[in-house]
């Protein structure tokens, strides 16, 4: 009979307990070499058993915090796992947090009152509670996260389950978030099922070309013989585009 994923992962979480040493060493191995997008399918499901949560949050998450986000963007968490969680990914992101350069507060400038209340709101936030709003919070709460220079706040927001498409396609296009930011959009698969969201990619010179390279047959005529003219996009990804362009032309001319 078939397994399906989540099941494949709990077993071999069940196995990495055996008491045969040998069983225990290849099922760890197995589970920290597999691909980080399926696990993060399984632990953002609020399907997946509290056991397989509980495994994740003390085995898995240790220096991956893309996974340990996942945790945290699964409804169905339990609070005290929630909180142990939030308390692992906080301490990382402290770790790994730069130097402010003032860079953060630029791109988010307030337009309102309203805008520079939640800006004070989110500054006035510790980094734990900027992940759980990065995740949990409003989509005017995003906007701000977004632009974060803590790169794991960032990518919370990329990993939030409320993220609508809207939101993902104006992401996309975005020339003032972190490469690291438009390098997980672009390696989401359900993300660039979308055509809107991989064209803005291909255009936005901040994303990385050689994720975006991959999209440009994707691109209709139009936005072909478009990004085929873009002095802003990387010189590779332009000569693919006039080189598809070319190619069509002189098929017609056959």
């Amino acid at each position: 009979m078939p397994v399906s994923l989540a099941e494949k992962i709990e077993i071999l979480a069940i196995l990495s307990q055996d008491a045969d040493q040998a069983i225990r060493n290849k099922a760890s191995s197995t589970l920290a070499a597999w691909d980080a997008a399926e696990l993060q399918q399984v632990f953002l499901n609020p399907d997946t058993p509290v056991f397989l949560l509980d495994f994740a949050a003390r085995h898995l998450i240790a220096g991956r915090a893309e996974l340990a986000l996942s945790l945290l963007g699964n409804v169905a968490l339990p609070a005290e796992l929630r909180k142990s969680v939030q308390s692992c990914v906080a301490a990382d992101a402290v770790a790994q947090a730069p130097p402010p350069t003032g860079s953060f507060e630029e791109a988010v400038a307030p337009s309102s009152p309203q805008r520079e209340t939640l800006l004070q709101k989110i500054n006035a936030m510790s980094v734990a509670e900027k992940i759980n709003a990065a995740l949990m919070g409003s989509q005017e709460e995003r906007s701000v996260l977004i632009h974060d220079s803590n790169k794991i706040v960032a990518r919370a927001v990329v990993q939030s389950p409320k993220l609508t498409d809207q939101e993902i396609e104006s992401i996309a296009m975005m020339k003032n978030v972190s490469e690291e930011v438009l390098r997980l959009v672009a390696t989401n698969r359900k993300f660039i099922r979308s055509y809107a969201v991989v064209r803005n990619l291909v255009n936005n010179p901040r994303a990385p070309a050689d994720v975006t390279l991959t999209f440009v047959n994707r691109l209709n005529d139009r936005d072909i013989k478009e990004l085929s003219r873009n002095k802003n996009v990387a010189e590779v990804l332009r000569d693919a585009a006039f080189r598809i362009v070319k190619k069509k032309e002189e098929a017609k001319r056959h």
